[in-house]
């Protein structure tokens, strides 16, 4: 798509050829012409155009004249080749054949980044001759020669037409085609007999093969545009949904020019404004992340971003770091693309395409064809199953009208129509003067909480920019990241799907993986209040202060607004002012410590807020992102919220803790039918209470296979990989000892293995019953399951003492460029007053690969038994707790001693060093 702003000229054409040409005759004589001296002039060539390219792209900003100038370049390069092999090389006879040299994908709309495909397509009049197939084979190796990345096809035109009949890929190839050079009427007879033959026999197939190959795509990359780490080609709202605009466009409109777009209707001036500054930014971003890897990497992960961040100028401000304004300036954009998809639809829809196969899918949902008034909202009528206003003036003589055109597409399960988005977009100043109305807020609570899936018409009003328009904290949060590893979406998206799980549990879809929060639903006095405060728990990330305490002060402000009664404001506010909380002293703390249960519940003091926080905690872990809800973490919730049940309803529980335990054991000997009342006695009192309460029966069975297959004292060892979680579990069973954990994980570190949790038991009977869980390596489960037993090998070897630790830790130890970008102030905490029986020791620092085993071995060092170990990673942050005493079984009170053991452990959180990228 060629932009007007003529692309800089990066090589001068004459005097390129001249060089080329010198280095030809240069080359030694041969039967077949040398390339290397040919090649060596390229190379150069090229990593000057790449520097000048560079430099120019940091100075001026403009990504899209970058791509254009690249691909201009490289336009003479092949112009140069060709001349040099026709005419020097491979000299025609009394006859010459006719050729033409053309570029197809990218490189066929005019627009390169540095390490982007190279795509030719080489039209011969019929059949090859020895001397085309000379001069096309030159050409295609200095390229190759070159290291670019060159795809290509030799074909006549009617091969040309019979293969885009039936290959889509084809046939959008040819649609892009440019002439480079050789016999120029040969590519304008493909373009006739294309647009003939092709294009004049109608789009519908086109669009919706288009369509679908965009649906796969973002399904392959990642369905939401707002993930954190974007591809910046791929991903939803990057060049490629730029592309599919641009390719369907092209089919109906039969245009080169991203101007004529608006000539012909697609766009007005505005929007195509908008389109051409999409295009600039992304082609910045994808150019620069090219420049910075010296490879064709269109990931924007976290080791970039920054770097990119400051290319681009961003500065920190306003509590954001130079980097999330930068990506949340990106996923702005990548919005902008998405209202560019839609505004085109209508535009198609009005050339009367719009009974395209596929075409609903640019909305998101296949659409009911209804048409008509709607009874319950005078307003709007049904248009094709889309949601439209009966006048134009229907948002400025009411701007209620607003919220209730999405109310009205709720309801009905419709979407809206792009020209009303559009109309409610020029009207969004209008809501200043409604944000204190009784029916808007009425409506907006309704859609908040009623429907099925309020999380898709919460997402419609963000995408419209209503959202953050009517909640104006919401606003705030719009399109922002965390920059860190562990979430995986921006901040209002996050918040958007923690409704949506919300919703899913209410109904019961989720009971399987949340039994216990789809038990406790129904049970809650006040299901609004719930909503209201899972939409708001984020509300004021990105604030200097903590974003606990000032979201609490913004439900104060926000929820009578709302119409919340005072009562649910102050749970509200409560709610988010603590919502980590359950979390935090699920993953980090000993539940199994009455002190722990006693200080949790000293701070909610009611069973309703019990009830209300382990649902919203669940709600917000699945909202992270994929594979960071786990089993492990559902047992330490419902365990959490058993053991706090009985203190906060003053010991009136359904079922007491020595109930539960029975419970457990009858459901895993229920699953034993071969065993006697004397092994199921005898097995019983193997484990303590805390094993029975801490681990699901699944497990349990595992562990009585695993027990029963080890001899006395040995040690054995069991692996299981998951798929969806990422997560490899590697279970040892051996003989306790107090340096049993350091020697585990640095096994673990000396295989490679980033730890991301560890359960620890011990048995009655002195042995210990361990499960470490690391971090996926390999997409294929068989490659992981070697994996697995490899890392299980180093463990049995390291028990056996077969393995030096401290060597083959440093031996295995690899800088992780993906977590340079990160920084976390370490922090050692040691805490006296959390329990009664040991002292707590909290540490935080980035995490890396054998962290866990320097500390366990430092502790060990340090003289101190490890009683429970609970090691939690949220991304690129480690939060590893160490439950200890000293070797006499008392707590650590010496305040000399304590500061011994911070000096010890904070030399370990130094950040290890990084290679250079």
């Amino acid at each position: 798509m060629r932009n007007k702003d003529v692309p800089q000229k990066l090589i001068d054409p004459a005097v390129f050829y001249e060089e080329l040409l010198a280095a030809a005759r240069r080359a030694p004589a041969g039967p077949r012409p040398d390339r290397g001296t040919v090649v060596e002039i390229l190379k150069g060539t090229l990593e000057r155009i790449h520097v000048i390219a560079e430099q120019q792209l940091i100075a001026n900003g403009d990504g899209t004249r970058c791509a254009e100038s690249l691909s201009l370049a490289e336009d003479e390069m092949i112009r140069a080749l060709f001349r040099l092999a026709g005419s020097e090389l491979y000299p025609a006879g009394e006859t010459e054949e006719r050729i033409a040299v053309v570029a197809v994908g990218g490189y066929g709309r005019g627009t390169l980044a540095p390490g982007s495909d190279i795509d030719l397509l080489i039209i011969l009049p019929s059949r090859q001759t020895e001397r085309v197939q000379a001069i096309v084979e030159f050409l295609l190796y200095c390229l190759w020669d070159m290291r670019q990345k060159v795809g290509h096809a030799t074909r006549s035109i009617d091969e040309c037409i019979r293969l885009a009949k039936s290959d889509n890929t084809i046939l959008t190839a040819i649609l892009e085609a440019r002439y480079i050079c050789g016999d120029e009427n040969l590519f304008d007879r493909l373009v006739a007999d294309f647009r003939r033959e092709i294009v004049s026999k109608g789009a519908k197939d086109f669009i919706s093969a288009k369509l679908s190959e965009r649906d796969l795509r973002h399904f392959k990359v990642g369905e939401s545009r707002y993930l954190v780490e974007p591809d910046v080609k791929d991903g939803k709202g990057g060049l490629r949904d730029l592309h599919t605009l641009f390719w369907i466009a092209k089919y109906i409109y039969a245009t080169n020019s991203t101007d004529d777009l608006a000539e012909k209707g697609a766009f007005t001036r505005e929007e195509l404004a908008i389109f051409k500054k999409c295009e600039r930014f992304l082609w910045a971003v994808r150019c620069h992340l090219h420049f910075l890897s010296k490879r064709g990497n269109d990931r924007l992960s976290f080791d970039r971003q920054s770097d990119i961040a400051e290319r681009l100028g961003y500065k920190a401000h306003g509590g954001l770091r130079h980097v999330e304004r930068f990506m949340k300036h990106y996923f702005l954009v990548a919005k902008d693309v998405g209202d560019l998809t839609r505004i085109l639809c209508a535009s198609l829809e009005a050339r009367q395409v719009k009974d395209a196969p596929g075409l609903g899918r640019m909305f998101g949902r296949l659409l009911p064809k209804s048409t008509g008034n709607l009874s319950d909202a005078p307003a709007f009528r049904l248009e094709g199953g889309r949601v439209v206003p009966r006048t134009a003036d229907v948002f400025r003589n009411d701007p209620v009208n607003m919220l209730r055109l999405f109310a009205a597409a709720g309801r009905h399960g419709a979407e809206i129509h792009p020209d009303a988005i559009k109309l409610l977009r020029k009207s969004l100043g209008l809501l200043r003067g409604i944000l204190d109305d009784p029916e808007a807020n009425a409506i907006f609570l309704e859609l908040l909480t009623s429907g099925d899936n309020p999380d898709i018409i919460l997402r419609m009003m963000n995408e419209a920019g209503l959202l953050g328009r009517f909640i104006p904290p919401f606003g705030r949060i719009v399109a922002m990241m965390q920059f860190n590893m562990y979430h995986h979406y921006t901040v209002d998206e996050h918040l958007i799907r923690a409704v949506g799980h919300l919703s899913a549990i209410e109904r019961g879809k989720l009971s399987d993986d949340h039994p216990l929060a789809s038990a406790l639903f129904p049970t809650i006095t006040s299901r609004r209040l719930l909503y209201v405060a899972v939409f708001l728990h984020d509300i004021a990330k990105g604030r200097k202060e903590d974003h606990s305490v000032a979201g609490e002060r913004i439900a104060l402000e926000l929820c009578p607004r709302l119409g919340l009664t005072a009562s649910e404001t102050e749970t509200v506010a409560w709610l988010i002012r603590h919502h980590l909380l359950m979390s935090e002293t699920a993953q980090m703390r000993d539940l199994n410590d009455f002190k722990t249960i006693l200080d949790f519940c000293t701070i909610v003091q009611s069973l309703e807020r019990l009830k209300l926080l382990i649902i919203l905690t669940v709600a917000d872990i699945c909202a992270v992102g994929p594979g960071v809800w786990n089993g492990w973490k559902g047992q330490l919730l419902r365990t959490l919220y058993a053991e706090a049940e009985p203190l906060l309803t003053g010991g009136h529980t359904a079922v007491t803790r020595k109930e539960r335990v029975s419970e457990a054991q009858g459901a895993f000997f229920g699953r034993m039918p071969g065993w006697n009342d004397e092994t199921k006695r005898a097995y019983a009192a193997r484990h303590y209470d805390a094993y029975w309460l801490g681990t699901s029966t699944e497990e349990q069975l595992k562990h009585a296979e695993l027990i029963s297959s080890a001899a006395e004292k040995s040690v054995v060892t069991r692996t299981e990989t998951d798929s969806f979680t990422a997560i490899t579990d590697l279970t040892i069973y051996a003989p306790d000892h107090p340096r049993l954990l350091a020697l585990i994980t640095g096994a673990c570190a000396a295989a490679g293995a980033n730890i991301a949790g560890a359960k620890i038991f011990t048995t009655t009977d002195g042995m210990a019953l361990d499960t470490i869980l690391i971090q996926r390596e390999f997409a294929e489960e068989e490659d992981e399951r070697r994996r697995a037993e490899r890392v299980a090998d180093l463990i049995r070897k390291a028990l056996r003492g077969e393995l030096w630790l401290k060597e083959a830790v440093a031996r295995a130890y690899k800088p992780q460029q993906r977590i340079k970008a990160f920084t976390v102030e370490p922090r050692v905490i040691i805490d006296n007053q959390s329990s009664n029986r040991f002292t707590v020791i909290e540490i935080n620092g980035l995490d890396r690969i054998g962290l866990l085993y320097d500390l366990t071995e430092a502790l060990y060092r340090l003289n101190l038994n490890i009683a429970s170990a609970h090691v939690t990673t949220f991304g690129e942050k480690a939060i590893d707790v160490f439950y200890v005493t000293d070797l006499t079984g008392a707590k650590i009170e010496n305040a000399a001693r304590h500061a011994q053991i911070e000096n010890a452990l904070r030399h370990i959180l130094k950040p290890a060093p990084t290679s250079p990228a």
